[in-house]
């Protein structure tokens, strides 16, 4: 079974390195899509083999999809620039590959959210856990522009054990700045009712503030985790501020 690895990339030339070393023992190709990058992104990822490709950024889905249709294999593993593969999920994956025939369309494995500056996950790290080992002639990732997802359908989706670290922030300054680029595409592609945006807006903040403090268990990572959950909650309250302000040109 032929796996291509895909990453779409922008202005990663910090971190590109540490994700295609992680996932090319594992993938008979790495794809790269790159969105304009003014660093040595590009360079880097060719300097390891991988085969880039330009594409203008046209949203999560667009890019993850245009990166699908250049991969040559239809299983895909797909990865973002700041995730990295343990040893144990790299062998899990190699693992399914050997067998084919008992395969299913698709497999979700945990994200793991690494603090800035750190190695490794905090106790009691939080996590994502979405669809990323797929076969494209069966899923694919939606094309919205906002939600970074795989559409399975009807597909039974398997759960691997192992896990990837996923170095989201490389400070807290950088936190900041991703969550507003964020918000900003969210309050054009969003669609609500200006009557529901104000009935959150009280709550919006204390609500995440708990999310993300309590129940994602950021208070385990001390003064950090008590800043990265308010920026978090204040993000998604600028949000909707953004949603209601929101006219389009």
């Amino acid at each position: 079974m032929g796996l291509s690895c895909c990453i779409i990339a922008h202005n990663e030339g910090d971190r590109i390195e540490r994700c295609i070393r992680a996932a090319r023992g594992t993938v008979d190709e790495v794809v790269v899509v790159d969105s304009g990058s003014t660093d040595d992104t590009v360079a880097k990822a060719e300097a390891l083999g991988a085969k880039v490709f330009s594409n203008a950024w046209d949203g999560y889905g667009p890019q993850k999809r245009f990166a699908e249709d250049c991969a040559a294999n239809d299983w895909i593993l797909n990865l973002d620039a700041d995730e990295v593969l343990t040893p144990e999920l790299a062998e899990e994956i190699a693992a399914l590959m050997r067998s084919p025939s008992d395969l299913l369309p698709a497999y979700r494995f945990r994200q793991v959210t690494v603090y800035p500056g750190r190695d490794r996950p905090r106790l009691w790290a939080d996590f994502h856990n979405y669809v990323r080992l797929y076969d494209r002639r069966r899923v694919r990732f939606r094309p919205s522009r906002v939600h970074d997802t795989v559409d399975t359908e009807d597909y039974p989706v398997g759960q691997l054990d192992g896990t990837a670290l996923h170095y989201s922030w490389r400070t807290l300054e950088h936190v900041r700045a991703k969550l507003e680029k964020y918000t900003d595409l969210q309050a054009k592609e969003l669609k609500k009712p200006r009557w529901y945006v104000m009935a959150r807006l009280p709550f919006e903040y204390p609500v995440l503030f708990f999310r993300y403090y309590i129940l994602r268990r950021n208070f385990t990572g001390g003064w950090l985790g008590l800043r990265i959950a308010h920026d978090i909650a204040a993000a998604r309250f600028r949000r909707l501020l953004k949603i209601l302000n929101y006219r389009p040109a």
